[in-house]
């Protein structure tokens, strides 16, 4: 008797639970007919709505151009890289006959108006020179250098730096890299030049098309920003000789290219 009143009291509990979500019909509870009533009610309520219910009827029109222009500014400032090398016959010798050139010419660089901050040892490195005969290794004596990264310099005073730089010790100039204090703003009117520039191609696509050129609904930077300029390289890794010292170097730094490139993409109608 237990089994026969708990039995229709679990069906009659299911039944109520699907006829609130699917409205089944009155059945028999535990029949054929209330079963397939649920099953029907439960496929009806996991139905994916239609399409066009979740995105709309119709998806606005667009026309992408690419876009470049270059804007070319005068250089007036330089980044050098010069080092200091020596050699001696023994390490502590040859560690502080290094300092000592590397300080002076730290002291020119700061008299000739140079700021602190523009002047930063960027490498040293110091080891032995080895004489190799008859199969056998020996040390004749030790070589330091001291690599001094300099920014900042003036362009109209650049020779005068350099030559007085190797006067105080300077023995090597791997590169000098030419700048403008007018980069940023050279590069934002490039950036309205390619804009204004995409604007036009688009708008002949769109009038060729037979459309309307409407307001832009993209744009991308493709160009990466760099503090780089240019490098002369004709300078890179040259040997100064002493009697040289006392000659101004030639600097004609040209002009810097500043260039960009855009993806613009409009709505068209």
């Amino acid at each position: 008797m237990k089994k026969q009143f708990l039995t229709p009291i679990l069906f009659t509990a299911g039944l109520i639970t699907l006829t609130a979500c699917g409205n089944i019909p009155n059945t028999v509870p535990g029949s054929t007919e209330s079963l397939m009533a649920a099953d029907t009610a439960t496929d009806s309520a996991m139905q994916v709505p239609p399409i066009n219910s979740i995105y709309p009827a119709s998806i606005d029109n667009t026309i992408t151009v690419n876009s470049s222009e270059t804007v070319t500014v005068v250089p007036d400032i330089a980044q050098v890289i010069y080092a200091v090398r020596t050699e001696a016959k023994d390490a502590a010798s040859c560690q502080t006959k290094n300092t000592e050139n590397v300080n002076s010419v730290i002291e020119t660089l700061q008299a000739l108006g140079i700021s602190e901050n523009s002047i930063q040892t960027s490498d040293y490195y110091m080891y032995p020179i080895y004489n190799y005969s008859n199969n056998t290794q020996k040390i004749t004596g030790y070589e330091a250098t001291t690599t001094l990264t300099v920014s900042d310099l003036p362009l109209d005073n650049l020779g005068n730096i350099l030559a007085q730089s190797v006067q105080s010790g300077i023995n090597n100039i791997q590169s000098v890299t030419y700048q403008s204090s007018k980069y940023d703003s050279g590069y934002q009117e490039a950036l309205k030049l390619a804009v204004a520039t995409a604007r036009a191609k688009a708008e002949v696509l769109a009038e060729a098309s037979g459309c309307t050129l409407g307001s832009v609904s993209n744009i991308v930077e493709n160009s990466n920003y760099s503090n780089v300029r240019y490098t002369d390289n004709s300078l890179s890794v040259k040997q100064y000789a002493a009697d040289q010292a006392s000659t101004e170097a030639t600097i004609m730094p040209g002009e810097v290219d500043i260039k960009v490139n855009i993806t613009v993409e409009y709505f068209i109608n």
